[in-house]
């Protein structure tokens, strides 16, 4: 194997802590920013389309929330599995880490076939109860039946790709998803427009980009050029390994899916005051993403740091990473959030050119954003609590946004406000769930430090 991809890995232990922060953290920051263009750019060409467009986008809307629920089946292996494997490599002991990499890779495969049949069997219902009407539905079954067919590579390419990253290999990880965003920002509009497939098309457009991302991923990762690699030897299950990577992976588990249910809740809450507001959620939802998916990419950059330093007992490093992870979080989140804020009348235009549209979301966007002006701090103290392989912590918090406070927010508060109500229920959450957070990890991160030692 050679010394090469010891020496990557050595350098999480070694070098500066700022400028190895930023050096691990900006090409997965590049690369969510990028992946993000698979999901803004379906909606940008589709709320487009002619006569159709506002219709089309809420038929998209409504497959958010089960898109985002099959794909979070692979954060158990990438935020679960990936963590425990920088731990492993920290202590020295290369044979687990193999192995983790191994069985979560067969905990990819089994997902892929468990969710997809399951999708198909009930897609109707599913599609009527995230909020889907007579006039959306038709779009959203034909979205949602291409896009199921390359469940595979969504699951490969999202759940292994940091594995890449723990290796200290983050620009690897950063190309794999450039190939297929920029595949799917050239493919959209030929297969919507040029070929006339419609909403058929940006799925169509989608699953062949992620099916290019996931070879590229599998090549380097089953090549020399890895360090840690997958092989066969170590896809043989192993109950152990696999309930270390179910019990830490079920925190981001929670955090991705959970986003589902609450847009089960949200858009059936709408549907009752008209498919507009549908459409007006899947914009905001989309702004909420320019924010989330950025600092999303900078947690993949510095977990695989504090989780090796972990391992090798410095926790000095581990510090040191955590402060400037907090300022960098924040500060991004906080400048982002505000500008939506005051400005949402820009943010709806690059959506759609619907007038009435535009209005709803610029009277409802501040109400919505607005607990997540804070939100930084949930950030970036709930992905220090996985780096650090705290399980049942991490599962507490992951629940405590979306579960305790927000899905009975948005149940309630309509009945005292109206339409308001639902749009209110995210921000009072947002800004609960950072604040009660934040408190947990200033009485637990001594704790845990004190423990390692």
């Amino acid at each position: 194997m050679g010394t090469t991809g010891y020496t990557y890995e050595e350098r999480l232990g070694t070098d500066r802590i700022l400028p190895l922060v930023f050096r691990m953290a900006m090409p997965s920051v590049a690369a969510q920013i990028v992946n993000l263009l698979y999901n803004l750019v379906d909606r940008i060409y589709i709320g487009h389309i002619p006569v159709i467009g506002t219709d089309a986008l809420a038929g998209i809307g409504v497959t958010g929330a089960i898109i985002i629920l099959i794909s979070s089946f692979s954060s158990i292996v990438g935020g679960g599995g990936a963590p425990l494997a920088a731990i492993a490599l920290g202590h020295g002991d290369r044979d687990r880490a193999g192995k983790i990499l191994g069985n979560g890779f067969v905990l990819l495969l089994t997902f892929t076939v468990i969710t997809t049949t399951l999708v198909y069997a009930f897609m109707e219902p599913l599609l009527l109860f995230t909020g889907a009407s007579a006039n959306t539905l038709g779009y959203a079954s034909d979205y949602l039946s291409i896009y199921l067919a390359g469940t595979i590579f969504v699951e490969t390419s999202v759940g292994l790709n940091t594995f890449i990253s723990t290796q200290g290999r983050p620009a690897i990880a950063m190309y794999s998803v450039l190939i297929g965003a920029v595949l799917n920002i050239g493919l959209d509009p030929l297969f919507i427009f040029t070929f006339g497939m419609g909403v058929k098309g940006a799925a169509l457009a989608t699953i062949i980009s992620q099916a290019c991302s996931a070879a590229w991923i599998v090549g380097f990762l089953s090549s020399k050029k890895a360090s840690l690699r997958l092989e066969t030897r170590y896809m043989r299950i192993d109950w152990k390994v696999v309930g270390s990577i179910l019990a830490l992976g079920i925190s981001p588990f929670i955090m991705a899916s959970t986003e589902s249910l609450v847009g089960f809740v949200l858009n059936s809450s709408l549907e009752h005051y008209g498919d507009i507001y549908v459409s007006a959620l899947a914009i905001m939802q989309g702004a909420m993403l320019v924010v989330s998916v950025p600092l999303t990419g900078f947690a993949q950059g510095f977990v695989p740091i504090v989780s090796y330093n972990y391992g090798h007992g410095n926790n000095d490093r581990v510090k040191e990473c955590f402060k400037v992870v907090l300022a960098t979080m924040f500060t991004f989140n906080f400048v982002v959030i505000l500008f939506f804020m005051l400005f949402p009348s820009v943010v709806a235009s690059a959506f759609t050119d619907d007038a009435a549209l535009i209005s709803v979301v610029s009277r409802f966007m501040p109400i919505f954003l607005m607990g997540m002006t804070i939100f930084g701090l949930q950030r970036t103290c709930q992905n220090m609590f996985v780096a650090l392989g705290q399980a049942p912590v991490s599962v507490f918090i992951a629940l405590l946004r979306k579960v305790i406070l927000l899905i009975p927010l948005a149940l309630l508060l309509p009945s005292f406000f109206g339409v308001d109500g639902v749009y209110l229920a995210e921000g009072v959450s947002d800004a609960t769930a950072a604040i009660l957070c934040t408190a947990i990890f200033i009485y637990k991160f001594p704790r845990i430090l004190k423990k390692n030692s």
